[in-house]
């Protein structure tokens, strides 16, 4: 079992910065190739994969509409997942998940909903333009 806890949300203006953090607790950190969803308020919207890193930290994942201001990183001693977003817009606005992958391979970066077994309570993001 792993269990995830988002921080680092919050109400900003369009341009600013916000820094998301996910900690982890429960079996080793490493084993796990991590991810950051979102989804928006809007009735019947899905959950979305934002960025995904994988277990070396070497390979990484991001929606196209989030490549160049979002950024995603780990820090294996803290048992802890980032994401970095700059240059927020009124369509980054969302809940905000952390989500965990066991993968085989140390390279590996999950990119579909279903292949993740443990996920976070979210965190809201919320960008005001």
């Amino acid at each position: 079992q792993v269990q995830l806890v988002e921080s680092g949300g919050g109400l900003v203006q369009a341009g600013d910065s916000l820094r998301l953090a996910c900690a982890a607790s429960g079996r080793a950190f490493s084993n796990y190739a991590m991810s950051w969803f979102r989804q928006a308020p809007a009735p019947g919207t899905e959950r979305t994969l934002v960025a995904s890193i994988s277990r070396s930290g070497g390979k990484t994942y991001y929606l196209e509409s989030v490549w160049g201001r979002f950024t995603i990183s780990r820090n294996d001693a803290k048992n802890t997942v980032y994401l970095h977003m700059n240059n927020l817009i009124p369509e980054d606005t969302a809940v905000y998940y952390c989500a965990a992958n066991q993968p085989l391979g140390i390279d590996y970066v999950p990119q579909q909903r279903y292949e993740h077994d443990y996920w976070g309570q979210g965190t809201q993001v919320t960008v005001s333009s």
